[in-house]
């Protein structure tokens, strides 16, 4: 529950809707008690007016002066002093409350430049695979709306999608980009990169507690149980997990690799139908699949995956 509450403090728009609605409660109380000092509710609503539109100066402006009339014509002890006074204090209180919002939004924008500069690391080791992490988020997230997720869970899948595969970075260069057939042993290394990735990462508190770390360590679990490192079995797999799975494997076959050419399309959609219910989740499939049928998406808009076996490869 706390962390859905950490979650919402960082959309700024819970607050916009916060402040009209803390607004028209004190003007309500204003009216209703007209003897009552309502300094407490303005001063709360004027918070929610900084944090809500901390990146709107002008609407900031306007609403705060807004604010202060209405205070100062509704309410007669705010009558005893000064217009300018409340005025001042009032942006005041905005002024920082925005200010605190702002550093609150650089900061996740740094995290999420310092994951993308991450996954560039990675890119950069492997040419066929340039650009795969993202698409695969990108996609991931456009299943998890088409099932109706809420902002917060796709936010997750935003993140894990990116990070998906960042454990190759402990995987050997002439494994991740031979050419030929695999051997058993050199499989058994490229199947480690999710226990890598997990180990890379469970430190950060935050990834641990929102899911994050799950779509690391699981998105090559299969739903009939034969993925890997855990084994799970259909839900047992954290859904986030099951979603970045079929968006990777969609990516993996529509790819050109080092030791493939890539799939046609029609090609790579039956294959998808196939593995329903063995490979993949049979909802999150049908999700997928709804969003070819019914938007017009080209197959250069459609992203990304990387080493499974059975629909994808390695």
């Amino acid at each position: 529950m706390l962390d859905k509450l950490v979650g919402k403090i960082g959309n700024y728009m819970y607050f916009r809707y916060g402040f009209f609605i803390l607004l028209s409660v004190s003007l309500l109380l204003s009216i209703v008690f007209p003897h009552n000092d309502g300094f407490i509710m303005f001063i709360i609503s004027v918070i929610f007016l900084g944090i809500g539109f901390y990146n709107k100066p002008i609407f900031l402006l306007v609403f705060t002066v807004l604010v202060v009339f209405f205070r100062f014509n509704l309410l007669p002890l705010a009558g005893e002093s000064f217009f300018i006074i409340h005025l001042v204090t009032y942006f005041l209180v905005a002024y920082i409350s925005a200010g605190a919002m702002y550093y609150v939004q650089k900061v996740k924008k740094d995290a999420l430049d310092l994951t993308k500069s991450l996954i560039n690391a990675l890119d950069f080791r492997d040419t066929y695979t340039s650009d795969h992490s993202e698409n695969v988020s990108r996609y991931a997230v456009k299943i998890a709306e088409n099932m109706n997720l809420s902002k917060e869970h796709c936010h997750v899948i935003h993140t894990g999608g990116l990070l998906h595969d960042i454990g190759k970075i402990g995987i050997p260069e002439n494994i991740l980009t031979k050419p030929s057939e695999l051997t058993s042993e050199e499989y058994n290394i490229i199947k480690s990169h999710p226990v890598i990735g997990y180990d890379m990462l469970k430190h950060v508190d935050g990834f641990k507690k929102n899911g994050m770390l799950d779509i690391v360590l699981y998105h090559h679990e299969r739903y009939d149980g034969k993925g890997y490192p855990k084994g799970l079995k259909g839900t047992d797999i954290p859904l986030a997990a099951r979603i970045v799975c079929v968006a990777d494997a969609f990516d993996a076959m529509m790819s050109k690799r080092v030791y493939r050419n890539k799939a046609d399309l029609d090609v790579t959609l039956n294959e998808m139908r196939r593995n329903k219910g063995t490979q993949f989740d049979p909802e999150v499939v049908d999700a997928f699949l709804s969003i070819i049928q019914e938007q017009d998406i080209k197959v250069e808009q459609l992203i990304a995956y990387d080493h499974t076996k059975g629909a994808a490869v390695r």
